[in-house]
């Protein structure tokens, strides 16, 4: 999938100079946590979030920094916060440096984007004109319609039960394929032997729950502790 598949089209943006007051009344009313900067040009030229208007000097949260720590700012860094505490314009507060993806990018690319730079949201644009916007909600949706678009698993013995889940573990570097042993009966999936890591056990059982076929799992592993060589009996079943 793409970001064109997820995206929301209709995006609700705000003018660089309309007042932060119009911005919150915005988010407020379409329920949104931030707005695309859009100039009279159609170009992206900021966005602005409900992080920006924490630090305000109408709430008494504004910065207040040591006279020595001021010293080290300088004016320049100074004069900024004091811009985006008591600003009256949205330009005076949003971020101007913002990360955006073309239509054709992979979700791939718009999930690390999202998670590298630590936001909620990520526009989409095309030649500097803002296209459409996806936020995790949109993920959420992409995921919840993937899953219902999901074809029933096909019917199989099992010993094909057995070879496919066999196989998917043996291209995991997490699992101990050598230490464990699998038996499949009416689609059960027991599981014996040991792991090393009680995170091992959950990822098994995963692993198994997503293979085609399987009705269920029954797990008789048990943990041997490295350090100690301690080992904790399988769990009740």
């Amino acid at each position: 999938m793409q970001a064109k598949d997820v995206m929301t089209r209709k995006v609700i943006s705000v003018d660089p100079d309309a007042t932060i007051l119009h911005a919150i009344r915005l988010m407020l009313q379409n329920k949104v946590s931030g707005l695309p900067v859009v100039d009279a040009a159609g170009r992206l030229v900021g966005v602005v979030t409900e992080g920006d208007f924490l630090r305000r000097v109408e709430m008494g949260t504004q910065h207040k920094v040591p006279r020595w720590i001021e010293f080290l700012m300088g004016p320049g860094a100074l004069a900024t916060e004091y811009v985006h505490a008591s600003g009256r314009k949205v330009r005076g507060v949003m971020t101007t440096e913002v990360r955006t993806v073309t239509e054709d990018a992979s979700l791939e690319a718009v999930v690390n984007a999202m998670e590298r730079y630590h936001i909620k949201r990520v526009p989409v644009t095309r030649d500097r004109q803002i296209v459409g916007i996806i936020t995790r909600a949109n993920l959420l949706r992409a995921l919840a319609s993937i899953s219902r678009q999901a074809a029933p698993s096909p019917s199989a013995d099992d010993a094909e039960i057995r070879d496919r889940l066999l196989q998917a573990l043996k291209k995991q570097p997490w699992a101990p394929v050598g230490m464990i042993d699998i038996a499949v009966k009416d689609g059960v999936v027991t599981l014996k032997g040991a792991v090393i890591d009680e995170r091992q056990r959950q990822a098994l059982h995963v692993a198994a729950e997503n293979t085609n076929g399987v009705r269920g799992v029954d797990d008789r592993l048990v943990w041997i502790e490295p350090a100690s060589g301690y080992v904790m009996g399988a769990r009740p079943h």
